[in-house]
């Protein structure tokens, strides 16, 4: 029997301790703790550990997770002592930092830290380094190691379409941002990827096109490499088939297909209203579901769009600018005769529940406007921002943030609207 098995053998055992200076600081650290260690585990302060190590109660001990921020940085001799100790004792240290300089993380795995995961901890990490620090290592393989991941996303295998398959009539959803930083692109890429994995039965195929030639970060947010395909397939719609199509898409943890921006910066004029509807037809031929993620640029194709989508979300905040360009939006929608009655407005950073003077604040907006704010999106902090930084969904990197959550609730009532709607069909 291992001396893993002997600690695990006693169900009333501690086996691992965060230690930090305030454990609600790390809130999501406590959900992961307690799904992979139950209830065997506990909280120490920086001090408190060094005494514990001395305990009886501490021989238990496997590892400690050393959770530390940029507030810890100011006191760095404590952090060293606790590993220190913590490697005397035989115990395993795992470190969780945010916000924390490279050079105090080097320090502390040099003074003995096993392992490192960044706050907010990716979903399923802390599990899987807790497996591999109780494995023996004679048993570890180096094939089955996870390899690091580099700074620059890998190239990706290009997507194979079938152009024989049967027409889909795919669903457009597009997002239009009415201000800057309204959480356009966050609210499309993870309503894209909700809708992806829908259903753990059969969810349906999404594709996901990142049509802001200039600025599209959707790359970014899903840790995908900008490939020149995209801009050789912009250039020459006309000549586009399903295979040529296939060659500009990339496939994301092999449930999302994205066409991301080009490399390069490139006039919102060079495509067409033609080129648009072009490729708007070949993806909803091929997929269930067609996320857009549009320009806050109004051109000459965004009616190519608007006129096709089932769906055309505008995200805003509770601000004048929104409300002041949610107006002219409307306004030249109905100048120029186009269906603004499509648009669904979106409230993106929402008052929360008992913010009665925040609701107040947008039900006064809403009437001003004379529109309806169909979604409402609660703030979803810094995980937000880490998601994106990390080139993940919020349900891979923070699956109980409120955002994700909302956000998955819209993912599934388009879903089950649209299933309604091809039965009635």
């Amino acid at each position: 029997m291992t001396s893993s098995e002997m600690k695990n053998s006693d169900p009333n055992a501690i086996l691992a301790c965060t230690v930090c200076r305030d454990v609600q600081n790390f809130d999501l650290l406590i959900v992961d703790m307690e799904e992979v260690m139950g209830e065997q585990w506990g909280d120490l302060g920086f001090e408190d550990a060094l005494q514990f190590f001395d305990q009886p109660e501490a021989e238990s001990l496997e590892f400690i997770a050393l959770a530390i921020d940029d507030l810890d940085e100011d006191d760095p001799e404590v952090l060293k002592k606790v590993v220190i100790a913590a490697k005397e004792k035989g115990i395993k240290t795992l470190l969780i930092a945010e916000d924390v300089t490279p050079s105090l993380l080097h320090q502390l795995l040099r003074m003995g830290a096993d392992e490192f995961i960044p706050y907010p901890p990716p979903s399923g990490e802390l599990l899987q380094v807790v497996e591999t620090m109780r494995a023996d290592p004679d048993e570890i393989d180096a094939v089955d190691l996870p390899k690091p991941k580099t700074d620059q996303p890998q190239d990706a295998t290009p997507v194979s379409l079938n152009a024989a398959a049967p027409k889909r009539h795919g669903v457009i959803i597009a997002a239009h941002g009415l201000a800057g930083g309204t959480g356009t692109t966050t609210l499309a890429v993870n309503l894209a990827w909700e809708l992806a994995t829908v259903n753990k039965e059969q969810s349906p195929s999404v594709c996901f096109l990142d049509l802001d030639l200039q600025f599209g970060s959707a790359s970014t947010f899903l840790d995908l490499p900008r490939r020149d395909a995209v801009f050789e397939l912009l250039q020459d719609t006309e000549s586009m088939d399903s295979e040529s199509f296939g060659q500009a898409l990339q496939k994301f943890d092999d449930k999302l297909n994205v066409l991301t921006a080009p490399p390069d910066m490139l006039p919102l004029d060079l495509v067409t209203p033609e080129d648009i509807d072009r490729v708007l037809e070949v993806a909803s031929h091929h997929f269930d579901f067609v996320v857009v993620d549009m320009p806050n640029t109004v051109v000459q194709w965004t009616e190519t769009v608007l006129n096709k989508a089932h769906v055309y979300f505008a995200t805003m905040e509770i601000d004048m600018r929104s409300a002041q360009n949610a107006m002219r939006m409307k306004r030249a929608l109905q100048a120029e005769d186009l269906p603004f009655e499509k648009l669904r407005y979106v409230l993106n950073r929402a008052p929360k529940f008992t913010d009665l003077t925040g609701k107040a604040r947008v039900k006064r907006m809403a009437e001003s406007l004379d529109i309806s704010i169909d979604v409402m999106l609660p703030d979803g902090g810094r995980p937000v921002m880490q998601s994106s930084d990390h080139g993940q969904p919020l349900a891979q990197l923070a699956a109980k943030n409120p955002l994700r959550k909302e956000i998955a609730k819209l993912a599934k009532s388009l879903f089950e609207l649209d299933e309604d709607n091809s039965q009635a069909a």
